[in-house]
């Protein structure tokens, strides 16, 4: 594998050494605002040179238990507990793996599947969820580790955190996919130095800034965009739990408005539910024009999303050069592309039916019937990006997969050579370089020297030989009926009779008693759609209740989890 080198690699110092060297700052370094027992909220802060002692004590105890270069995950509730846990871990040498407490009930076979993958000798957790942790070891297969150590019950330590070297491995960042055994992604220490460094560059984070959020720190985007890049910046992150945005959206816009120079991070259907959310009295509190950038990535981002959410955040403030559409993946750390910074979002049309691998996309007036309206999500910074078929770079303008080349990029997949040979070390015929390549799996075009992604390869449902996008044909299924659910459709293609067509799964909406007739109705409405819009005919339509649509750990569709489980007939 060719090693990954450029400016942003220069120069590496570890994140774990930048902590250690605010050791005697009293400032402000991470704040938890806790919605569970106040509505209203409550911040519990951290200032560095407490985060470094409390990390010193997590390490001196893991020390005495396990040795560098072990396993440690982090099973902390989402608070000051998980911060603590995750540097305490880098100080000690070990490697880190982001978790969550087994208290979500949704994710607990994700859990349990990293937990057996990457077998580590040490647990780490917060006091109140020991109950839970007994729980999972006596109701699920998982490797019992030698110690279970609560972070917010040890005593303070002298530890001088263990040297960490750029090719050392910091973390392995399991990834939300579904379709085969869990991955966990090997970030190194110099692939996180260089991704924060991306990143503070394409955001133009410092020390003034605020990294605002709610995104789960297990999460690739919630963990580099609210623990590694204040750390690395020097700036203060404010956060709270994903189930607090969930209940009352409007926080995460009110903790926007309360902090200075604001970066924030969140998936794209989080914009429409904090606009859903809000309220008549919760304008007149709200000042948006703090926001410095508001990272739109981790799904597909939607042109009426982008479009939606600035009329209702414009009139606080909110300018749309905020709004910055980007790209991403746990192998690539996490950051791979952003707009470029003073630039609204960028929407071109293209038609549909010309956006398959090899094809040359072609532009339509997006009120044409063929028209999908596809999100720029600019250039890279500091790595490379080509968009490859069979091996080979294409010219801009033709489809292909996005593959990317840089120091951030993960060393391959925890003890499986073979799958991080097919994804980590791409070969590019006649491309400089010529391997080391990270294949993604996302498809996209380069038009007018920026980036648009048009979907996932493994997700193309192909009928008669053409190609046809599962998000384009969601979009229409979720406008088909007001009683389906918005972004709880799933579109997936499947085999019977020797013929290959479309499934889809919608949820309907909580606040609708479903009936016979009303589910018959609609029914035909979508298949009616779907058929006039895409020229497809559904193999089946099943309408589900809500929650039942998988999703994944960053919310995105799981289809191919949703797939599977539909053949395996757990949806009717």
């Amino acid at each position: 594998m060719s090693v990954r080198r450029n400016a942003f690699s220069m120069g590496f110092e570890p994140v774990s050494r930048v902590l250690a060297g605010r050791a005697a700052d009293n400032g402000p370094a991470f704040t938890f605002i806790d919605y569970l027992d106040h509505p209203d909220g409550v911040g519990h802060t951290l200032t560095w040179s407490e985060l470094d002692s409390r990390a010193r004590a997590v390490a001196a105890r893991l020390a005495e238990v396990s040795v560098p270069g072990e396993r440690v995950a982090l099973l902390c509730p989402q608070n000051l507990d998980y911060v603590t846990g995750f540097f305490g871990a880098l100080y000690a040498g070990m490697i880190a793996v982001p978790l969550f407490a087994p208290e979500v009930s949704s994710h607990a076979t994700r859990l349990v599947g990293a937990l057996a993958d990457c077998d580590p000798q040490v647990w780490l957790t917060s006091r109140t969820v020991l109950p839970a942790i007994d729980d999972l070891l006596e109701q699920q297969p998982v490797p019992r580790p030698k110690q279970i150590l609560a972070v917010d019950t040890l005593p303070d330590a002298d530890f001088e955190p263990v040297p960490a070297f750029a090719d050392q491995a910091a973390y392995l960042q399991y990834t939300s996919g579904s379709t085969r055994k869990p991955a966990g992604a090997v970030i190194s220490h110099g692939a996180l130095a260089a991704n924060v460094s991306q990143a503070r560059a394409a955001f133009d984070v410092d020390k003034n800034s605020t990294c605002v959020g709610w995104l789960p720190l297990f999460h690739d985007m919630g963990l580099v965009n609210l623990v590694a890049l204040p750390v690395g910046v020097g700036c203060r992150s404010v956060f709270t739990t994903p189930f607090a945005f969930v209940r009352k959206p409007v926080r995460w816009l009110t903790m926007l408005s309360a902090y200075p120079d604001v970066i924030t991070a969140a998936p794209n259907f989080a914009f429409d539910h904090a606009a859903a959310g809000m309220y008549e009295k919760d304008r007149a509190e709200l000042d948006l024009s703090n926001v410095k950038a508001i990272i739109n990535g981790s799904e597909p981002v939607r042109a009426e999303t982008v479009r939606d959410f600035l009329v209702v955040a414009g009139p606080l403030g909110f300018r749309a050069s905020a709004h910055r559409p980007s790209y991403g993946l746990a192998e690539a750390t996490v950051f791979v592309s952003t707009t470029p910074p003073g630039t609204a979002p960028k929407v071109v049309a293209f038609d549909r039916t010309r956006l398959g691998p090899g094809e040359r996309a072609v532009l339509v007036d997006e009120h044409a019937d063929r028209a999908t309206r596809l999100v720029s999500v600019g250039r890279s910074v500091g790595q490379d990006v080509r968009i490859v078929v069979d091996g080979r770079e294409t010219q801009d303008g033709v489809v292909g997969e996005i593959w990317v080349h840089g120091p951030n990029v993960a060393d391959g997949y925890w003890r499986q050579p073979e799958r991080s040979a097919e994804t980590f070390d791409g070969r590019l015929t006649g491309g400089k370089p010529d391997a080391g390549w990270l294949r993604t799996g996302d498809l996209g075009v380069i038009h007018a020297g920026e980036l648009y992604v048009t979907g996932r390869l493994k997700d193309l449902v192909i009928v008669d030989g053409t190609n046809h996008y599962p998000q384009d044909i969601e979009t229409t299924v979720q406008q088909a009926h007001p009683a389906i659910r918005r972004d709880r459709v799933a579109v997936f293609g499947i085999e019977r009779d020797g013929r290959e067509g479309p499934v889809v799964v919608a949820e309907h909406s909580s606040h609708v008693t479903l009936e016979d007739d009303l589910a018959g109705e609609i029914g035909r409405r979508v298949r009616a759609a779907v058929s006039q819009r895409h020229d497809l005919r559904l193999l089946d339509f099943v309408l589900v209740p809500p929650g039942a649509v998988s999703r994944t750990s960053s919310g995105k569709i799981a289809r191919s989890a949703t797939r599977r489980r539909y053949l395996d007939g757990d949806l009717r």
